[in-house]
């Protein structure tokens, strides 16, 4: 999961919904989108009711991290740095390029999205991406899932070939993430 907004339903809503101590109904309505402002606003995040890598590192629920092309940010710019290339936190082909390779030396499937399992492999990561959490973030049978939800646009900011942007980088966010690095690192 790259990030959760409203319209969505399933698992993963209800999951945050649980994390946000709210009904979870796994429907993201506005009372999930009010409750996720507050709980960003309270947490030094981004105030804008999506729930991407920043939100769920917060919030305790890292097996929803996932980045890909056009990803942004300081998650991006962690995988970048353990890849040991130009870590500028946008996600595009050549990191894309990278994570295939990386996954590839691995054993893994070589998508080119760095989900749990790929980052719990990688040194920034392992701290947070444990094999608790890579098995969290195994999709259940039973559990509605979002493989292909788009990323929310950014204004001012051209996307990758086409893509949206993930997360807009803001100065909240680049605390949120040196905390992190401070946990993990």
């Amino acid at each position: 999961m790259s990030i959760l907004k409203r319209g969505m339903k399933g698992a993963p809503v209800k999951r945050l919904q649980e994390k946000l101590g709210i009904d979870a109904d796994g429907d993201f309505g506005p009372g999930t989108e009010r409750a996720l402002k507050a709980y960003q606003k309270e947490n030094g995040l981004a105030v804008d009711g999506i729930a991407g890598p920043d939100t769920f590192t917060v919030i305790g629920l890292p097996e929803l991290i996932l980045l890909r092309v056009g990803s942004r940010g300081e998650a991006v710019k962690l995988l970048q740095s353990d890849l040991g290339i130009d870590a500028d936190g946008k996600f595009g082909p050549g990191t894309k390029k990278a994570v295939q390779a990386f996954q590839t030396a691995k054993g893994l499937p070589a998508d080119g999205i760095a989900g749990p399992n790929t980052l719990s492999q990688m040194l920034m990561f392992a701290g947070m991406m444990t094999p608790q959490t890579v098995k969290l973030a195994e999709v259940q049978p039973e559990e509605e899932h979002f493989e292909s939800e788009p990323l929310p646009e950014v204004k001012g900011v051209e996307p990758v070939k086409g893509e949206t942007i993930e997360v807009a980088e803001t100065s909240e966010e680049k605390s949120v993430w040196g905390k992190v690095k401070g946990w993990f690192g």
